[in-house]
């Protein structure tokens, strides 16, 4: 290695701390970056082709590792282009650190050319935003990003970096953060939990994120089965725990039916267990109710700041979920009485009722639902689904039943183009496992281009776009609110059959029914890079 430099410690902050892997799109401000990187052989360097699309895939990676998913940008347009990715991770609660090449720190603030104030463009959506001054804060900076992007809620950090700070000579690096040590409620409070665990009559679990881990969802599914509780999962958890398992009593999204809903303000203890007990998760602050709940609510979340914020707990638990669960599954456990099981019953009902497939034969095309159900029949257990956004994939979180090993990465922050730089995140990052990614047509032509990699890396990913050619969700509420007067909802497409092949990549179509689960069938089996071009029904979607 030549001189030690900035740009060096920066890096040995990263590798010191097992981040072995980055995104990015190169740019002229960050070049001394680059040249260091040349000395860092176990980090992966994966050149993306579109900065929104480098941000996706640090916001997945982050999202599997649970250590900062890195994306490198360039100054101005290049943040401006994965401006979409620290959205994405603060509203999904993933650790990420975006790091930008800045203009020459002597020219800040003089509206130099490309020149932004990230502070105040990344300032209300990143957990924390630092523009560097001097190259000895280069790995200093770093060091603070890995602590601040992990720690209580988990977000996205922006590291902002001059161009004529990256290549001086600094001393080398030897930090090393220490996970935080979360306590657990006093004894009297863990009696008083387990006291109303038993005498509930109608308890009802709500499962987030944090339990996405390991050993999370093992603990999860020993809590609910020691206590025989209900259990429903958050927005978009579906993985979280076994749909197929008897205590699974469906999630909560953006279309709950009212019925179901009924029931569930029946309930008499709320346990919400590493959710945010966010806006859609509790149906617009219905469940639990804004401010104050009628049922018992425990909520147990290890940042403080999500702890009473919308409504108050009766167990306002500032502590790991995990750990809670582990602790509360040694406790005694009453048998469940038929009243308890009438409840579960109920819920139970609720779930699958909701949860059945359709059997609707659109006037023309395919309708995508039957392509999701043959997925879910042929998919092995080690699948990891990436979902874009779109309606294509409302069949997924409705009706796909998650068994255990399977994953879904899906953007809570409901962003198009998320689907395609996922699945290539996921499939770097555990290359044996199968990935399938589904995606519509207007998804995939905002960062479908990303798909290159898949061929570069040869990695088995399964491509399915739903073609309807239209942006079929905001067609759907088009047509309820103003039915007929069809404007800027049409897509006029490529073929993107030709599209997959000119990328190198194996490609076939699904034009009927008839064709869907030979082709499902037989791509998962490949085990190459191949495109699914489903020409599907819009009629299918509409109202």
């Amino acid at each position: 290695m030549k001189t030690f430099t900035s740009s060096h410690a920066l890096f040995q902050v990263f590798s010191d701390h097992d981040m072995d892997r980055v995104f990015l799109v190169p740019g002229e401000s960050y070049l001394g970056l680059l040249d260091a990187l040349v000395d860092f052989p176990k980090i992966d360097v994966v050149t993306c082709r579109h900065e929104g699309g480098a941000g996706y895939m640090a916001v997945a990676d982050g999202r599997l590792t649970r250590r900062p998913g890195v994306a490198l940008v360039s100054r101005g347009p290049g943040a401006s282009n994965a401006a979409i990715a620290v959205h994405t991770a603060q509203q999904d609660a993933v650790p990420m650190i975006l790091i930008i090449g800045q203009i020459a720190a002597r020219d800040l603030r003089r509206e130099a050319f490309q020149e932004i104030d990230y502070q105040q463009m990344f300032g209300s959506i990143a957990k924390w935003v630092f523009e560097c001054q001097t190259p000895e804060q280069l790995a200093e900076a770093a060091f603070k990003a890995i602590r601040i992007a992990t720690s209580g809620l988990p977000g996205p950090v922006v590291l902002v970096i001059p161009e004529d700070i990256q290549q001086q000579a600094v001393e080398k690096p030897s930090f090393k953060n220490h996970p935080p040590v979360f306590g657990l409620p006093d004894a009297q409070t863990m009696e008083s939990i387990t006291h109303t665990l038993t005498t509930a009559q109608k308890p009802v679990v709500i499962a987030g994120g944090e339990f996405d881990c390991p050993g999370g969802r093992e603990a999860l599914q020993a809590f609910a089965h020691h206590w025989q509780l209900p259990v429903m999962v958050s927005f978009r958890r579906h993985d979280i725990f076994a749909n197929d398992d008897h205590l699974y009593v469906g999630d909560l999204g953006l279309s709950n039916p009212a019925v179901q809903m009924a029931s569930l303000q029946e309930s008499d203890f709320i346990i919400a267990l590493g959710t945010r007990l966010g806006d859609i998760t509790t149906q617009n602050y219905a469940f639990p109710r804004y401010a104050q709940a009628p049922q018992t609510l425990l909520h147990c979340y290890r940042d403080s700041r999500m702890i009473n914020w919308d409504t108050v707990a009766d167990f306002p638990l500032v502590c790991d979920p995990v750990a809670l669960v582990k602790v509360l599954t040694h406790s005694a456990a009453p048998t469940p009485d038929a009243a308890r099981q009438a409840w579960l019953n109920t819920l139970r009902n609720h779930s699958q009722t909701w949860a059945a497939w359709p059997n609707r034969t659109p006037k023309q095309g395919v309708n995508f639902t039957e392509v999701v159900h043959a997925v879910m029949d042929h998919a092995p257990l080690d699948t990891t689904i990436c979902l874009d956004a779109g309606t294509f994939a409302a069949p997924v979180y409705r009706h796909f039943t998650f068994k255990t090993g399977q994953r879904l990465m899906a953007p809570l922050a409901g962003a198009m183009g998320y689907g395609t730089p996922a699945a290539l995140a996921c499939a770097l990052r555990e290359p044996t496992r199968t990935t399938i990614c589904m995606v519509g047509d207007g998804g995939f032509l905002m960062t479908g281009n990303e798909m290159i990699l898949a061929v570069e890396r040869q990695l088995p990913i399964i491509f399915i776009v739903s073609k309807n050619g239209s942006y079929g969700s905001i067609r759907l509420h088009q047509e309820r609110g103003y039915p007929g007067r069809v404007s800027g909802t049409s897509l006029f497409n490529p073929d993107f059959h030709d599209l997959a092949r000119s990328f190198g990549m194996a490609s076939t179509r699904i034009n009927t029914r008839e064709e869907i689960d030979a082709v499902i069938k037989s791509a998962i089996n490949a085990r190459t890079p191949i495109l699914i071009e489903v020409n599907t029904s819009l009629d299918a979607i509409l109202p």
